[in-house]
């Protein structure tokens, strides 16, 4: 939509929240939707009548609204994860989860300070915290192996001259693994020789962003050998910025805790270089873990007491199917969607559930989601919506709903793909490992988003695997 970006420049190529604000709040007025918006509202209850083809939403202040299509936007990191420490609601001094930052912020200057959590939130938080704070302990499980963000500023005279060709750009995104201008490596790792492997990852590192970890060799995350060629390069490049030899164990240990990329890696700017203040501390909690909060700090299993005066909680979010399974979803046989997916999950192209007659789902489980550029894969599928759409409109179908032998099929080709990688050695977001009591299975797609928009694509000209209604 040429209208959302020909009139609008960035200052930087990784622009802050409030940069990205004042575009959502450019796109709303220029696209005019603010009026067709009811926010602030959440979805509590939702239902399909089978007779009427209609969907029945209920909100939480009681309203209600009936469509014959629902689409869940809610995205894949919408629902927050705390643990349930004893006593943090005894905790006096200020305390919040990264989702919940005010927006005035938070002033930590000459402060004591925590963050718990090294995912993408205690990243920035501890690059933000780091040199203002009195004192920061950073409470880490297993260390972030992030990598170079490389951010700079951006004239509007190469946006304008790019903007040219991003109708090129935005088709070319859509043909690689993650959804990205840029894409895995023709080569293996041991096609290249020691030197051409140095100079290939050193390349890769020096241009930046996702590159190391989606532009890099095509099997590191299939074959153990090559990841440990690009674990071992990341671990030296990460190593020789930290003084402290204990603290350099912690941050970038020479023996990988895991396969590198199985875990999101975040994009930092000077993460490592914070630990080398003597004002910053690395609090190992891996065998030491968070027992309960006091009045003043925070417990560990040990018998350890750590006062503070303000914490981060960054311990993340149930990703994927965390915010679905909240709005009260019931299907046509009566269940509720939180039951159906509390021992597995079950899509159809990640897209459509089968029990849930017109209801689409985008940015979630059994999509490329949580491993590709997040703007590429809602693309993808709300175009595949819309078509879906357009064409049940063009038949005179009433509804559709896939079959479960449609989503056991893609159950069975979600773990068929994740099964060739590495991602199963590890209890990560990806397999939903994070979060106490959920299964243990691969919540994305892990072909890639080329391949993603193939499979899916192939399904529309006669709805194969869905089950179809027309008017009597």
């Amino acid at each position: 939509m040429p209208e959302t970006w020909e009139n609008w420049n960035w200052s930087t190529n990784y622009p802050a929240y409030d940069e990205i604000r004042a575009y959502f709040d450019h796109v709303v007025k220029v696209l005019d939707v603010r009026k067709d918006c009811a926010f602030g509202t959440v979805v509590v209850g939702a239902d399909f009548n089978p007779k009427s083809g209609r969907w029945h939403v209920t909100t939480e202040d009681g309203r209600q609204a009936t469509a014959k299509y629902l689409i869940a936007a809610t995205g894949f990191a919408a629902k927050r994860y705390i643990p349930e420490w004893p006593g943090i609601d005894k905790f006096r001094g200020v305390i919040h989860h990264s989702s919940f930052w005010p927006e005035e912020g938070v002033d930590v200057r000459g402060k004591r300070c925590a963050v718990i959590g090294t995912g993408a939130s205690g990243v920035q938080v501890t690059q933000a915290w780091g040199p203002v704070a009195a004192n920061l302990k950073v409470f880490q499980r297993t260390p972030n192996l992030a990598i170079p963000m490389r951010r700079r500023d951006l004239t509007i005279e190469e946006q304008e001259q790019l903007k040219r060709v991003y109708p090129q750009l935005f088709s070319l995104r859509e043909k690689t693994f993650g959804g990205f201008c840029y894409d895995y490596s023709e080569k293996g790792a041991f096609e290249d020789n020691e030197k051409e492997q140095e100079e290939f990852l050193e390349n890769i590192w020096k241009e930046g962003g996702f590159r190391y970890w989606v532009a890099s060799y095509k099997d590191y995350l299939f074959d153990p050998r090559a990841n440990r060629v690009v674990y071992d390069f990341w671990a030296r490049k990460v190593r020789e910025r930290i003084h402290d030899p204990a603290t350099r164990d912690l941050l970038a240990p020479v023996e990988p805790r895991h396969p590198w990329g199985v875990k999101r890696p975040s994009l930092e700017v000077d993460y490592y270089e914070q630990f080398n203040r003597p004002t910053v501390e690395l609090v190992d909690i891996k065998d030491n873990a968070i027992v309960g909060f006091t009045e003043t700090g925070i417990q560990l299993a040990d018998g350890t007491h750590h006062e503070v005066d303000v914490i981060c909680v960054a311990t993340g979010f149930d990703v994927s199917t965390g915010a679905l399974v909240k709005m009260g979803l019931r299907s046509v046989d009566g269940s509720y969607l939180k039951d159906e997916w509390a021992s597995t999950v079950h899509t159809y192209l990640g897209l459509t559930i089968s029990g849930y007659p017109n209801l689409f789902h985008m940015y979630g489980a059994q999509a490329p989601t949580a491993l590709c550029n997040g703007p590429t894969c809602v693309q993808v599928q709300g175009r595949w919506i819309v078509d879906a759409i357009k064409q049940m409109e063009r038949r005179r179908i009433k509804s559709i709903n896939p079959t479960a032998a449609s989503s056991h099929a893609w159950k069975h080709r979600i773990n068929e793909l994740s099964d060739q990688t590495l991602f199963p050695t590890t209890r990560s977001t990806y397999m939903g490992g994070t979060i106490p009591g959920k299964p243990f299975e691969q919540l994305n797609y892990t072909g890639g988003v080329a391949s993603y928009l193939q499979e899916i694509r192939a399904v529309l000209p006669d709805f194969r695997g869905f089950h179809i209604v027309k008017p009597e």
